[in-house]
């Protein structure tokens, strides 16, 4: 007889597939488990619930189970305190860190319940006492452990709650259905454009993620407009979206922005445009000294809106603004996601993986790109709360900004 725990998990078991995901964690982590009670809602609006014996190897083997199955929104019914280790080297967790989910997480320490401080998928958790003595708990991602550092480890003495779907964005395929292109797109313009709304009445700021392909589909005069009215708050993007929106905006558009791969002197705009940034000092000064009149970027800077370029090993350049270390440049992403209300994925699948790995689930995610491989990556990596959209990005940008935007007209 191995390690053995008690589950329980809530919530629409049956048609959201939440129940059979479940058993296939325990059986992928060599467990096993008995369904001890099993309730299921008689509306179609209410909630089911299932209790769980689960049972693994080892104590060791459990605790990791326990916490792939938390992803889910399953908790123990034990409610005993959690274990805290000592961090002993910088960088570095202790041997059976508490691996963390983005769902809204509560930590029990000497019989009190505290609320995690913004929860952020694949962390650690840090227990912090202020000076006035008062515990506190938050995420901690592994490259900001320092030694001595409270951390939680196993999986006893937490829990985690599943956010309801908001309702703006209720009708749009989920990550893990069906994303065909058959959904009728200004039904769901008009949600994205309603939970945008909702988002900007509540006082929450509205945060988009861009790729290339935002411009090469000819979306920047649309994502522009929607700057300039008030519907973005922050932008994270690579050097590639910021330097191919410079290069339209100083060059015009015909030349190599639309030029093919390979085409005779297809990338020398693109540096040109580059250098033309790094001369002025930055993307905000060339802006201020008129160097930069137009585009995406210039809106932003203009507006005085925030925006965090992080770069990669192929970047021209890069532009005076870019993180050029990745590290600081997930810090600065995380200093941006607060206060969020709403997040749109426009056109990327590196960077909206690496945004949605730090938004706490409670945050409305819509994900638009005319590839379905990009949507299907973001639900392996376990951000189930968001919603994706299949179609080209230029004219979703199209619809919106005709929805948002009331004097917006395409010239």
């Amino acid at each position: 007889m191995g390690a053995r725990e008690t589950v329980e998990v809530t919530g629409h078991l049956m048609d959201s597939g939440i129940l059979s995901r479940v058993l296939d964690d325990i059986r992928e982590y060599g467990g096993d488990f008995v369904i001890e009670e099993f309730d299921v809602g008689h509306e179609a609006h209410d909630p089911s619930s299932a209790r769980i014996t689960v049972e693994a190897p080892d104590d060791e083997s459990l605790q990791r189970l326990l916490m792939r199955l938390q992803t889910r929104g399953v908790n123990q019914l034990a409610h005993g305190d959690a274990a805290v280790a000592t961090s002993e080297q910088d960088g570095v967790l202790p041997d059976g860190f508490y691996a963390t989910t983005n769902l809204e997480t509560r930590v029990r320490l000497g019989g009190r319940w505290y609320d995690v401080d913004h929860p952020e998928m694949d962390c650690g958790l840090v227990v912090e006492e202020s000076a006035s003595g008062d515990l506190g708990v938050r995420t901690v991602p592994m490259s900001d452990v320092t030694r001595g550092m409270r951390i939680v480890v196993g999986a006893a003495g937490i829990q985690v709650s599943v956010p309801s779907s908001a309702p703006s964005v209720e009708a749009t395929s989920p990550f893990d259905a069906d994303h065909g292109p058959e959904r009728p797109q200004t039904v769901l313009v008009r949600q994205v454009a309603d939970g945008m709304r909702q988002a900007r009445a509540a006082g929450t700021r509205l945060l988009w993620v861009a790729g290339p392909g935002v411009v090469h589909a000819g979306g920047v005069p649309a994502m522009a407009a929607l700057v300039r009215a008030g519907w973005v708050d922050v932008l994270f993007a690579g050097n590639a979206v910021a330097a191919l929106d410079i290069e339209t905006a100083l060059y015009g558009t015909g030349h190599d922005s639309s030029s093919p791969p390979g085409h005779e002197h297809g990338h020398e705009h693109r540096v040109r445009a580059v250098n033309t940034i790094r001369k002025a000092g930055s993307i905000e000064r060339a802006v201020r000294d008129g160097v930069l009149a137009s585009g995406l970027m210039h809106a932003l800077v203009t507006e005085g809106k925030r925006f965090v370029l992080v770069g990669s090993v192929r970047d021209d350049g890069p532009l005076p603004e870019v993180h050029t270390d990745i590290v600081e440049g997930q810090r600065a992403m995380r200093d941006e996601v607060r206060d969020l209300g709403y997040c749109l994925m426009m056109a990327t699948q590196l960077y909206a993986v690496a945004t949605a790995s730090i938004l706490p689930a409670s945050v409305p995610l819509v994900c638009v790109d005319i590839n379905p491989a990009t949507v299907t990556r973001l639900a392996d990596r376990g951000t189930g709360q968001g919603r994706g959209i299949v179609t080209d990005v230029g004219l979703f940008l199209e619809q919106l900004a005709l929805e948002l935007v009331a004097d917006y007209r395409r010239g």
